[in-house]
């Protein structure tokens, strides 16, 4: 490939529809993307896209969601080069009956242990299962799980746990069942985003129920607009970005898991 990306359109594609992607030679980066996102990556601004780093082949994508799709394989961060060849499965599954993955990636782990295929690891239990938008990760999500791994707690973040090919709907709902505390990232970003208020609604119900214990986190964000998105998330004790810096919220994120160890 001698230029910076291969792109194969799609065209229309149902939901559901799988989209395999054969790599003959070194590894890739492989991304499933709509229309606006597949723009923002040629422009290089931020994007989110399913797939992820392909070291094996051939790599399988399910469509999300109808619509118009692009397959795009770079070979960005890494050596090499390979041939690709893109096609559309002839028998399409079942559609996918979940909200969108509208604010998450797929994501790949470079090794990962033997699953059952969910892309979770056995019955482990995790401390801490990190809740947010893709948009928050770079500020908030990903140094606050660094830190809190780094003080020796189990932490459930998509960036540790979740690799190409697994179900993104059963790796978080047995993320979510199998943690103790659930750590929200509360942004305005959070309040537009589909897929985060699924997450949220799991561990609100596992909190109901006396299994979990959910530790808000504020960013960006004033109580009154907390209040205006859910008042009872908002009467819960919380720690604010704009008063505390991340490394002093893990810390007494640490302090409240703990004592229940």
């Amino acid at each position: 490939m001698s230029q910076k990306f291969l792109h194969s359109d799609l065209g229309y594609l149902e939901g559901g529809r799988i989209v395999q992607v054969t790599l003959r030679g070194n590894a890739a980066n492989v991304r499933l993307l709509d229309g606006s996102n597949l723009s923002a990556y040629r422009n290089g601004r931020d994007h989110r896209y399913y797939g992820g780093l392909a070291k094996q082949s051939p790599v399988r994508l399910q469509v999300p969601h109808s619509g118009h799709w692009h397959v795009v394989v770079d070979f960005q961060g890494l050596r090499g080069q390979a041939n690709v060849s893109v096609t559309v499965l002839p028998q399409a599954l079942p559609p996918i009956q979940e909200r969108p993955l509208s604010s998450i990636p797929s994501l790949v782990r470079e090794t990962v242990p033997e699953t059952d295929g969910t892309g979770v690891t056995g019955d482990t239990q995790s401390d801490v299962f990190i809740s947010y938008a893709s948009e928050d990760r770079g500020a908030v999500a990903a140094p606050l799980a660094e830190s809190l791994q780094a003080a020796g707690l189990s932490v459930w973040y998509d960036d540790f746990e979740l690799k190409m090919g697994a179900s993104l709907r059963r790796s978080i709902d047995r993320g979510i069942a199998g943690s103790r505390f659930g750590v929200v990232i509360l942004s305005p970003n959070f309040f537009r985003k589909d897929w985060p208020q699924y997450e949220l609604d799991g561990l609100v119900t596992r909190s109901i129920s006396k299994e979990q214990t959910i530790l808000p986190v504020w960013h960006d964000v004033t109580k009154q607009e907390v209040i205006g998105y859910s008042p009872s998330l908002a009467d819960k004790v919380a720690r604010s970005t704009a008063t505390h810096t991340i490394d002093e919220i893990a810390q007494e994120i640490l302090e409240a898991v703990q004592p229940a160890r």
